[in-house]
């Protein structure tokens, strides 16, 4: 299935300023059951634009905007092509604890075991985890399944109840809140029991038959935990869903903090206004044009010519 993106962010500023530096994590990830096909971005006012990959594999796009201006507009553009997921087994043999325990001790996916700038084992937490029986008392894949599903029932989905900055205790309190939210809570009780877990931040692609609560024109979050048999396997607690192939993944990390779709900072005194837009609709086969007419290289007409001359003797 190829799907096509498009995702526009605009800042406003109350005064002129300058000097805008930012980061942008907007490129889907290629890699595992999803190809990137294409990806463009562009910014107005015109911005040279650099990239490099992150210590989690994370492509970043970064730019400054010297001279003064009063808006930015950065606009991203995406095909993917996702494959089908192979389905998971019903559940796991129990001594893959054991082999989890042992992934600890030698210290793999530590960042993913451990606290993080999100992700904190507050007492309200601990409570949650006792409420909600998150214990290793059966095989680590049918405990995720079924917290997954025990989240949704849990929070209520109440967009701009809680902040991007929000500790997760608000949205704990509160028993509602966004996607960010139930993927922080559902990373921290997972952790707490020897899985490694991280969020992932993306986009989904929305049906009418699914019911899906999160919202449809916006970036998405979800989970995925470690399981050594398996693999990295998304969890969606928003929606009560294991990810496959509507869930197109954009950037991986601790927890949001390493994976904003945009970070900056400006010189000047205004205040600012952000205002986001996300489109995903299923895209026409794409088709490569080296599929259509190869290149034609060096090499292989060197070979026609030789082929050529053969003849011709």
């Amino acid at each position: 299935m190829y799907y096509s993106i498009l995702h526009k962010t605009r800042f406003r500023y109350s005064a002129p300023v300058t000097e805008s530096q930012t980061e942008v994590r907007m490129c889907p990830r290629d890699e595992g059951y999803q190809r990137l096909v294409e990806f463009h971005l562009t910014t107005a006012p015109f911005a040279r634009i650099n990239h490099y990959r992150d210590w989690l594999g994370n492509e970043v796009y970064h730019f400054d905007v010297a001279a003064a201006h009063r808006q930015l507009l950065v606009i991203a553009e995406a095909v993917v092509q996702m494959f089908p997921i192979p389905p998971l087994p019903d559940k796991l043999d129990n001594t893959t604890w054991q082999m989890l325990d042992l992934l600890a001790e030698r210290g793999e996916w530590w960042d993913f075991l451990m606290p993080s700038h999100f992700i904190q084992m507050t007492p309200a937490l601990l409570d949650l985890a006792r409420e909600l029986g998150v214990e290793r008392r059966t095989d680590p894949l049918s405990l995720l399944r079924e917290l997954t599903h025990q989240m949704a029932q849990t929070f209520a989905y109440a967009p701009q109840t809680t902040r991007v900055d929000s500790p997760i205790d608000e949205a704990l309190l509160a028993r509602r809140g966004v996607c960010q939210d139930f993927a922080h809570i559902m990373i921290a009780l997972v952790r707490r029991v020897g899985i490694p877990c991280r969020y992932v931040s993306g986009y989904l692609f929305h049906r009418t038959e699914d019911h899906d609560r999160s919202e449809e024109d916006a970036t998405h979050a979800w989970v995925e935990a470690f399981l050594p048999e398996l693999g990295w396997i998304g969890f969606d607690p928003t929606n009560d869903l294991i990810a496959a192939e509507r869930h197109i993944r954009v950037a991986v990390g601790r927890d949001y903090a390493d994976v904003p779709p945009t970070r900056g900072i400006y010189r000047g005194q205004a205040s600012s206004q952000l205002e986001v837009g996300v489109k995903v609709l299923p895209a026409a086969v794409h088709i490569d044009e080296a599929e259509v007419l190869p290149q034609i290289t060096t090499a292989s007409v060197q070979a026609e010519l030789a082929a050529q001359q053969q003849q011709q003797q």
